[in-house]
């Protein structure tokens, strides 16, 4: 049973951070505009500054994921006495997209490719495969929470955590979980029965994998908040 691929971790408010120190910024625009990648060297002519410099801004962003690195000899110089591999950076390959309050509209899309694949042979509609393979999801992230058993706090902070590093903005209270922030927002608003009982699914499977008892993510719409509350 294949998985739904996880987003991009890299962190979006420091990644944008780092490109907001104004020469870093420009290191990482040459960086984007050569196919081949850059070396320290390469980046310290173009831009007019010392190598360390270039080296220093380079390695920041490579930090926050927005250059990726490799080694390699410059063009021409290879053999015994070529010295070793120089660090080359390019940029990253994937994307990164900010927003406050926090969505996860890459999620959905690929929830939603995965389940028009899934019935495509017709066994299946898409709206039934849509909440299989979003519980599936759910169990996958659910996992953590198995591998975290010996980590100190009741299952119910440790799953508040976890909800909270996929964007739900959890609040609990006397045992229950509610959901502040609704990660498919502007989806929701339009396609609502579709997406809120997608995010269901999800959260059942987050549920199940946790070890909850069956009906504890339950369907709770209500104005202001995610449409999915748990009982922890």
């Amino acid at each position: 049973m294949g998985g739904v691929e996880h987003e991009d971790e890299t962190n979006p408010v420091a990644a944008l951070a780092a490109l907001n120190e104004p020469l870093r910024r420009r290191i990482y625009d040459h960086v984007a505009s050569e196919d081949g990648g850059v070396s320290r060297d390469g980046a310290a002519a173009a831009l007019g500054v010392s190598r360390s410099v270039a080296a220093f801004h380079l390695d920041k962003l490579a930090e926050a994921g927005l250059v990726e690195v490799d080694y390699r000899r410059p063009p021409g110089r290879s053999g015994p006495g070529a010295g070793r591999p120089a660090k080359w950076y390019r940029r990253a390959a994937g994307e990164i997209n900010l927003s406050i309050p926090e969505r996860r509209y890459g999620l959905a899309a690929a929830l939603l490719a995965r389940a028009v694949e899934r019935s495509a042979g017709g066994t299946v509609g898409v709206t039934e495969a849509l909440r299989d393979v979003a519980r599936e999801h759910g169990q996958q992230i659910a996992r953590a929470l198995r591998l975290a058993d010996s980590k100190p706090g009741p299952l119910g902070q440790r799953l508040a955590q976890l909800l909270a590093e996929h964007g739900y903005e959890p609040r609990m209270s006397d045992g229950l979980i509610t959901l502040a922030n609704c990660p498919f927002h502007a989806l929701a608003e339009e396609h609502r029965d579709l997406v809120c009982h997608m995010n269901h699914e999800l959260l059942c499977g987050v549920a199940e994998e946790a070890g909850l008892p069956a009906g504890a993510a339950r369907l709770d719409p209500a104005p202001g908040r995610c449409c999915v509350t748990l009982v922890a």
